[in-house]
C-alpha cells in the first residue's frame, strides 16, 4: 500500500482526530507566527553587488537612508534669478521647513540646482526618519508645498521624490493590489459551485487552500528570521497556494465522486482515491516544490523569500488533502452533496449504484477533441506542436529591462508628470546615481581633491550635466555623492551614463587612493545590477528544476520516456508564454486588447519567476492526467485505449481548475502597473494554453505515437527506487465484478 493510501486511511478512521490535528496545527503556528512577527527584507541588502557594498557602509557608519525630496519652481517668462521667483523659492523652503518633518533643506542658488535655461530651480531636503517610514509621514509637506503654489500661480511648484512617489503609487495601486488578491477567493468558489454544483463541495477546496495559507503564514513567520520575507512573497503564496490547494482538492473529490458513483461504498471509494489521486497529488506537490526551491539559487532577497514562502504552502497544502480531505470526506459522506445549485451540475451519482457516472462516460467535448487526435496522431503533432512553436519563437528575441517609473505607471498620475516636468529640466535629476565614498579620513586634502576631480570628471566625460552635489558625514568618515545622470528617464543610456561612472571616472579619481571603497548605487545602478544577477541565475535554476523534475518523474512513473516527454512538454508550455509576454509587450501586439501599452521590454524578474511557477502547475495537470492513463494502462487497456480514458476522466478536473487559475491570473492582468499586468498575462495565457493544447492535443498525440514505448526503462535503470503503485490490486466497480478480469500487464 503506497504513502498516499496509508495516510488517507488512517486519517479516514480516525477521521476527529486528523480534523482536530489540523485545525490545532493551524491555530498553533499562526498564534506563535504572530507572536514572534515577521522579519522582512531589506532591499538593499538582498543581493550582492555594489548596492549592497553601500548599504553595509550606510549601516555600519549608523547613518539611517534617507527619503530625499525635490520642489521644482519654474518660470514660463524670465529667470529664477528674478525677485518674484527668489520669493516663491524661500516661500517653498519656509513651507517645507515649518512642518518639522524635513531636514538639510538646501537653496538651489546655493548648490546651483539651477537648470541651464534658467527657467527652473530645485529645492532639495531629506524627510526625518527612515527612508521605509517617510511615505506614511509625507502628506504634510506635500499640503504645504501645494498650499506655496495656490500662492504663486504663474509659477508651477511640485514636488517629487522617494517619500512622495512612493506615497502616491501606494494611494493610487496599492487598494488595486489588495482589492485583486482578495478577489481571487470569491472567483474561485464561483468556478467550484459551476463545476460541483453543490454548496459543500466547492467550499471544501476554498477552506483547505485557504487554511493552508493561513497555516503558511505563520510558519513563514518563523522562517523568515532566517530568511526574511516580504510583501509579495506573501501574495505570490497566496495564489499559488490558491492554485495548489484547490487543484489538489478537485483532484481527490472528483475520484470520491465517480468511485461512489460507479457503485463503490463510501470507504472503498475513499480507498481509491486516497491510492491514486493522493498519489499523484504527492508527487505533484513534491514537483512543484522542487520548482520552487529553484528559486533560492538566484541569491536575490525576494526570490528568496518567494520561493521559501511557496515551498512552505505547497508543502502543508499537499499534506492537508491527503490527510484532513479524506477525513472530512468521511464525515460528511453524503452530505458533501448539501446546498445544491439549482440547473447546475447534475448529480454524478444520480446515476445510481452500478451505473458509470458522467465522469467515466467521458466528456462529449474532450471525445469529440480526442477522436481526430488520435485517429491522426502525426498530424495533431505537427499541427499543435507547430503553433507552440511559432509562439516561442518571438521569446528568443526577448528583451528584459527593470520598468522605468513611467513604463510601469503610464502617465496617468499627476506625481508621474512632474518627474517628467522635473527630468525635463535637470536631466536625471529625479533619479540620481549615489556614490557612498568611505574612508580613513573622509576629510583629508587627498580624498578632498579625488572627491572634486570625480565631480569635474562626471560632467566633463559626459556622464552628468550636474550639478553633482556632495554630503559629507565626517564623524562617520563617509561621504555621499549624488550624480544627475545624463541619460535621464532613458533607461538604456543612463544606463550606460552608470557603466561610464564606474568603468572609467572613479578609477580615474576615486579609484587611485588606497582604502577607498565607493560603490554606486541608486535605482538605475540597482536595476542594473538586479537584471546582471537575474540573467546569471538563470542557467542554474533552469538546469536545477529540469534535472530534479526529471528525475521526479522518472522514480514516479518508472518511465524513461514519461520522464523526458514530461519536460519536453513542460518546456514547450513555459516557451510559448515566453513568446506571447514579447510579442504584447515589448513588440505591442494585441496590446490594447489587455489594456497594455508597448514598454519596449518584459520586466526583468518575470521570465525566470514565471518558468518556476509554471513548471510547477504544469506539472499538477501532468502528473494527474498521466497517472490515470498508467492507471488504466495497469489495468489492462491498450495504451490508446488507456490515452482516451485518462484524458476523457481527467479532462472535467483539469479543465475546471485551470478555469479557476485562469480567472484569477486574469485578475491580476487587470492591474494598472505593468509588471502585474505582465505576470496577470503571462499566467494566464501559459495556464490556458497548457491545460487545453499540451494536455489535451499535444500529449496524447504524442503518447500515441510513441504507443508501448511509454512505458520504457533501459534494464541498467531497473535498480532504481520503485515509487510507483499497483494499480492492479484496486478494487472494481461492482457493475464489473460479475464480468470475467481484464488481463493484467506485468507492471511498467
Amino acid at each position: 500500500m503506497g504513502i498516499a493510501a496509508a495516510m488517507g486511511g488512517w486519517s479516514a478512521r480516525h477521521r476527529w482526530a486528523a480534523v482536530g490535528g489540523w485545525l490545532l496545527f493551524v491555530i498553533a503556528v499562526m498564534v506563535i507566527g504572530q507572536s514572534v512577527g515577521r522579519s522582512d527584507i531589506d532591499e538593499n541588502r538582498s543581493m550582492a553587488g555594489e548596492v549592497n557594498q553601500a548599504a553595509t557602509i550606510t549601516d555600519d557608519a549608523g547613518l539611517k537612508d534617507k527619503a530625499s525630496e525635490m520642489v521644482l519652481v519654474q518660470t514660463a517668462h524670465g529667470s529664477v534669478t528674478d525677485p518674484a521667483v527668489r520669493t516663491a523659492v524661500d516661500d517653498v523652503m519656509s513651507a517645507v521647513r515649518s512642518t518639522g518633518l524635513a531636514t538639510a533643506i538646501t537653496s538651489p542658488y546655493d548648490t546651483q540646482a539651477i537648470s541651464k535655461d534658467h527657467h527652473s530651480a530645485l529645492v532639495r531636503f531629506d524627510m526625518r526618519g527612515s527612508a521605509d517610514d517617510a511615505p506614511d509621514h509625507v502628506q504634510p509637506v506635500l499640503d504645504a508645498v501645494a498650499k506655496t503654489q495656490s500662492a504663486h500661480k504663474d509659477l508651477r511648484i511640485e514636488e517629487f521624490g522617494d517619500a512622495s512617489g512612493e506615497h502616491a503609487v501606494d494611494n493610487a495601486f496599492g487598494s488595486d493590489f489588495k482589492t485583486a488578491e482578495y478577489s481571487a477567493v470569491p472567483v474561485a468558489l464561483a468556478i467550484l459551485l459551476i463545476a460541483f454544483g453543490a454548496l459543500v463541495a466547492a467550499l471544501l477546496p476554498v477552506a483547505l487552500a485557504m487554511t493552508a495559507f493561513l497555516g503558511a503564514g505563520g510558519v513563514v513567520a518563523l522562517v523568515s528570521h532566517a530568511i526574511p520575507m516580504s510583501d509579495t512573497a506573501n501574495s505570490v503564496m497566496l495564489l499559488v497556494g490558491l492554485a495548489v490547494g484547490v487543484d489538489y482538492c478537485l483532484f481527490y473529490l472528483r475520484r470520491e465522486r465517480e468511485e461512489r458513483a460507479a457503485g463503490h461504498d463510501a470507504e472503498t471509494a475513499l480507498r481509491i482515491a486516497a491510492a491514486t489521486s493522493g498519489r499523484a497529488i504527492l508527487i505533484s506537490g513534491f514537483t512543484v516544490i522542487v520548482a520552487m526551491a529553484g528559486m533560492l539559487f538566484t541569491g536575490i532577497g525576494d526570490f528568496k523569500a518567494m520561493g521559501m514562502a511557496t515551498m512552505i504552502v505547497v508543502a502543508i497544502a499537499m499534506f492537508g488533502s491527503v490527510t484532513v480531505l479524506p477525513a472530512l470526506l468521511s464525515l460528511l459522506g453524503q452530505r458533501v452533496e448539501k446546498g445544491r445549485i439549482p440547473f447546475i451540475g447534475r448529480k454524478s451519482r444520480g446515476h445510481g449504484r452500478g451505473h458509470a457516472p458522467a465522469a467515466n462516460n467521458g466528456s462529449r467535448f474532450w471525445r469529440t477533441v480526442l477522436r481526430p487526435v488520435l485517429r491522426n496522431p502525426k498530424a495533431a503533432t505537427l499541427i499543435a506542436g507547430g503553433a507552440l512553436v511559432a509562439l516561442a519563437i518571438p521569446a528568443f528575441s526577448m528583451h528584459t529591462a527593470n520598468l522605468s517609473t513611467s513604463q510601469e505607471l503610464g502617465d496617468s498620475l499627476p506625481i508621474i508628470k512632474t518627474y517628467e516636468h522635473i527630468n525635463t529640466a535637470f536631466p536625471g535629476g529625479p533619479d540620481p546615481a549615489h556614490v557612498v565614498v568611505k574612508a580613513d579620513a573622509i576629510n583629508s586634502p587627498q580624498v578632498k581633491k579625488a572627491i572634486a576631480d570625480f565631480r569635474a570628471e562626471a560632467v566633463s566625460s559626459g556622464a552628468s550635466t550636474g550639478p553633482v552635489t556632495v554630503t559629507v558625514h565626517g564623524p562617520q568618515n563617509v561621504a555621499r555623492i549624488d550624480v544627475p545622470l545624463a541619460g535621464g528617464s532613458d533607461r538604456s543610456k543612463a544606463e550606460a551614463d552608470v557603466r561610464l561612472l564606474r568603468d572609467h571616472v572613479r578609477p580615474d579619481t576615486l579609484g587611485k587612493l588606497d582604502g577607498v571603497q565607493a560603490p554606486i548605487t541608486g535605482d538605475t545602478a540597482s536595476s542594473m545590477d538586479f537584471t546582471h544577477k537575474i540573467t546569471s541565475s538563470v542557467p542554474p535554476v533552469f538546469a536545477f528544476v529540469i534535472v530534479f523534475a526529471f528525475l521526479l518523474m522518472l522514480l514516479s512513473f518508472r518511465s524513461l520516456t514519461i520522464a523526458l516527454t514530461s519536460i519536453a512538454l513542460n518546456l514547450l508550455s513555459v516557451g510559448a508564454a515566453y513568446g506571447v509576454l514579447s510579442l504584447v509587450f515589448q513588440h505591442g501586439v494585441g496590446a490594447s486588447l489587455v489594456g497594455a501599452h508597448s514598454s519596449g521590454a518584459v520586466v526583468a524578474w518575470l521570465p525566470l519567476f514565471l518558468f518556476v511557477i509554471l513548471f510547477g502547475l504544469s506539472m499538477d495537470y501532468h502528473v494527474f492526467v498521466v497517472s490515470r492513463i498508467r492507471e488504466a494502462r495497469m489495468r489492462g487497456l491498450t495504451t490508446k485505449a488507456a490515452i482516451e480514458h485518462g484524458i476523457t476522466t481527467t479532462a472535467g478536473v483539469v479543465t475546471s481548475a485551470a478555469v479557476i487559475m485562469v480567472a484569477v491570473f486574469a485578475i491580476f492582468g487587470t492591474l494598472s502597473m505593468q509588471s502585474m499586468k505582465q505576470m496577470g498575462v503571462g499566467l494566464a495565457f501559459a495556464v490556458l494554453i497548457d491545460a487545453t493544447v499540451i494536455r489535451g492535443v499535444l500529449l496524447p498525440a504524442v503518447m500515441t505515437l510513441l504507443g508501448e514505448r511509454n512505458w520504457y526503462l533501459p534494464r541498467w535503470m531497473r535498480r532504481m527506487p520503485d515509487l510507483t503503485h499497483d494499480e492492479s490490486v484496486l478494487p472494481l466497480p461492482p457493475v464489473a465484478e460479475s464480468r470475467p478480469p481484464l488481463p493484467v500487464p506485468d507492471r511498467v
